[in-house]
């Protein structure tokens, strides 16, 4: 991910620089991984969110993960096309639609999510402490 022209140091210890970079090197990481198992890191994030807890509508899922609903659409039905999930009515309001996970979904996100620690070590494994930067970081996240 580097490149020949470096930026400068008044640009490289700002902390959105390093934190976009960071991701960047987590995808890096991460995707090529995810490609057998026929999925990105965003779907796998569909599959992590729809298969944890209890069944949650299309648009649910969108306000959590912060996505637009006409975006969630499309990649439920890619999820949907390679039988990962399926849409089921939900009790009571049959206009809702909720998202599980078929058992090759299940399979896949198992997987993928193991995929991830491994990438995430990788990443991670500079650090005295991953887990307390880990934490410290979701209380950044969180406001806290």
């Amino acid at each position: 991910m580097s490149s020949d022209l470096e930026a400068p140091p008044a640009v490289t210890r700002r902390l959105g620089y390093l934190l976009k970079h960071a991701q960047l090197r987590l995808a890096e990481l991460a995707e090529p991984r995810y490609a057998p198992l026929g999925i990105t890191g965003r779907q796998l994030a569909l599959l992590t969110l729809f298969g944890d807890g209890p069944a949650l509508s299309q648009q649910d899922g969108a306000a959590r993960l912060g996505i637009d609903r006409t975006t969630m659409v499309a990649l439920v039905d890619e999820l949907e096309a390679g039988g990962l999930v399926r849409r089921e009515v939900a009790p009571g309001d049959r206009r809702k639609r909720l998202v599980a996970l078929t058992a090759e979904g299940e399979r896949v996100r198992a997987a993928g999510e193991e995929v991830t620690r491994q990438a995430e070590a990788q990443l991670l494994e500079p650090l005295a402490d991953a887990e307390q930067f880990r934490d410290a970081l979701g209380r950044v996240v969180r406001g806290e």
